[in-house]
């Protein structure tokens, strides 16, 4: 690089949620969501495979010319998504999920079962913000509202809005 050129790496947004018994309304949502980080020039980080809230927020980023990063499971690529750009093979299994929260500058989660509170609980113990988008996962996380880590949206608009007030910078 030249002399006085500052290199800022891509703001990654984690998406989050569910992969199978995902409601319509919820796949429609990770699509928006997918859709408005790619039109901010974000990345999109998620767990990669061909499911619902990855693969519907793919798709979404896809289609509004984004940049898609997955985090897989398995020790191979053959299972992302076909809208994913970057396919990390981990072959950790559920322990990728540590790789989704520290990767992504924020998260965002979206209805889904007990991987994706892991994601949530891991994001939080290391700092990271988290907004749950439609998704409520209970009292355990409460302390983090206290501390201004953990905030709830009610929509995809509402959520960029709250990643922008999160990270300004960006």
């Amino acid at each position: 690089m030249g002399r006085g050129v500052i290199f800022l790496p891509k703001f990654i947004v984690g998406v989050m949620g569910g992969g199978e018994n995902v409601s319509a309304e919820t796949v429609q949502t990770a699509y928006r969501l997918g859709k408005m980080i790619a039109q901010k020039g974000w990345v999109l980080l998620c767990g990669g495979r061909p499911a619902g809230v990855m693969e519907a927020s793919a798709r979404g980023a896809k289609d509004a010319g984004g940049l898609t990063v997955g985090i897989l499971p398995d020790m191979d690529k053959g299972g992302a998504s076909r809208y994913i750009d970057i396919a990390i093979a981990t072959g950790m299994g559920d322990g990728r999920n540590y790789i989704n929260a520290l990767s992504s500058d924020i998260v965002v989660a979206l209805p889904g079962r007990a991987g994706t509170v892991s994601e949530i609980a891991l994001a939080l113990k290391n700092g990271r913000k988290v907004i749950l988008l439609a998704f409520d996962p209970g009292v355990v996380f409460d302390c983090y509202r206290d501390e201004g880590l953990l905030i709830t949206a009610d929509t995809p608009e509402e959520a960029i809005r709250l990643i922008e007030e999160f990270c300004p910078a960006r």
